[in-house]
């Protein structure tokens, strides 16, 4: 468990640096709109390589297992990826909203509902895929796999959380 939880903090601290510039680095290099899909398609890469480290090392399947797993697992990636990218859409438009001064009452209310509704579609593809791997492997590896999918998703959230400015808060005047 030790071991998991430095691989876990590694992959965290590194997600987290990457995603993230020092505050000297924030306003040059930060990637164009036009430039976003790209950097967070790198980003997303190296995190999924990070991922598949972790699990590896926390299910120890055997060849057996892991012909079973992997392609559950492909599918799954499938799946959360586009849900990552309906938040990416969501995480951009409020920051638009925001830098221009017009997030109200009316959109806001939209963003958090479709929010909500992302938090919700992460949420039923954990379930539906702890029932692919309980039935093609066995419960105790479909735990396994929540229980990396969870800490992962922490680390992610809390990188935007960290990253994303208070709602009703003023954006920051441009130098």
């Amino acid at each position: 468990m030790k071991n998991l939880t430095r691989l876990l903090t590694l992959i965290g601290a590194a997600a987290l640096l990457q995603g993230c510039a020092s505050p000297g680095e924030h306003k040059t290099s930060a990637p164009m709109p036009d430039d976003t899909r790209a950097f967070f398609e790198v980003l997303r890469s190296d995190f999924n390589a990070g991922k598949i480290r972790a699990l590896n090392e926390v299910m120890k399947l055997t060849a057996p297992e892991a012909e079973k797993f992997w392609p559950v697992y492909r599918d799954y990636e499938q799946e959360i990826s586009a849900v990552g990218d309906r938040k990416l859409v969501l995480i951009r438009e409020f920051a638009a909203h925001h830098q221009a001064g017009t997030l109200n009452e009316a959109n806001s209310k939209e963003l958090a509902q479709r929010w909500l509704v992302n938090v919700q579609d992460r949420l039923d593809l954990w379930k539906k895929y702890h029932r692919k791997i309980s039935d093609a492997v066995s419960p105790v590896r479909a735990a396994q796999f929540l229980q990396v999918e969870n800490q992962m998703a922490l680390f992610v959230d809390i990188s935007i959380a960290s990253e994303m400015p208070a709602v009703g808060s003023a954006p920051k005047a441009k130098p």
